[in-house]
């Protein structure tokens, strides 16, 4: 563990963050000049959900240049995850004894591929299944027109929300290892994250129907309690015998 001051630490942060800006700034260029593309790629559950009966519509000039520009931008924070989860990682790894640093060094590379399923989930679950829940409600003779521009936006920001919440389980088990967090502190706390997971929920849903919420809703239950077990079974047997050969 090497010991910082707080300048030192103030420093450290300022460069992991222009080093942060510098990547998502490449990558935004990149993502930028395949923005037509990626946003045929979003728009296919939704087509799939109207079918023949509604359309996709823009209503102002500047709709599809500033929907691209604002799926170039969270596409870009998609693709440059990985570089940026490394850059917390070589932020945070200063603060760590060494055994610190090896247990939780492995949950950093896993949190992207935890990021990875939380989009897949929204994208192959969440969308399909929304969209036909609500095309079959009331009416079924009227043509549907969907808003270009409000609804790539909406959905590169829930593809992203999804990402970072499927690290619910990394990060529990991170603060575990950490001595932040025990089984039974997060067993207490789980009536009040139930209502906070319930109100994000109805948040990043892309429609307030009940049916949506819930296919948010207990994906976050389920993911919490992963991390509870995972604690319980992985952190705390993992940290008795480190506390054991410390006292050998």
């Amino acid at each position: 563990m090497k010991e910082m001051t707080l300048v030192e630490h103030l420093e450290e942060l300022r460069t992991r963050l222009i080093r942060m800006v510098i990547i998502l700034t490449v990558v935004f260029a990149g993502c930028y000049s395949q923005s037509a593309l990626i946003s045929e790629f979003l728009l296919v559950p939704l087509r799939s959900a109207l079918g023949a009966g509604g359309r996709v519509v823009f209503t102002g000039l500047l709709d599809k240049v500033l929907a691209e520009f604002q799926i170039a931008f969270w596409s870009s924070v998609f693709v440059a995850s990985p570089l940026l989860f490394r850059e917390v990682w070589l932020f945070i790894r200063p603060g760590l004894h060494d055994h610190e640093a090896k247990a939780v060094k492995p949950f950093i590379f896993v949190g992207f591929f935890l990021f990875l399923a939380g989009v897949a989930f929204g994208y192959y679950v969440l969308f399909p299944f929304t969209f036909k829940t609500l095309m079959s409600y009331g009416v079924q003779d009227v043509e549907a027109m969907m808003n270009l521009k409000d609804y790539l936006l909406l959905a590169s920001k829930i593809l992203v929300f999804l990402g970072l919440l499927f690290q619910l389980p990394n990060v529990l088990l991170i603060l575990g290892f950490m001595e932040i967090v025990t089984a039974p502190s997060l067993k207490a706390w789980r009536r009040y994250l139930y209502v906070g997971f319930s109100v994000f929920a109805a948040i990043v849903t892309p429609t307030p129907d009940i049916m949506s919420m819930m296919a948010v809703w207990i994906p976050m239950i389920v993911l919490y309690e992963i991390g509870v077990f995972a604690v319980q079974i992985i952190v705390h047997p993992y940290l008795k015998r480190k506390y054991m050969s410390d006292q050998e």
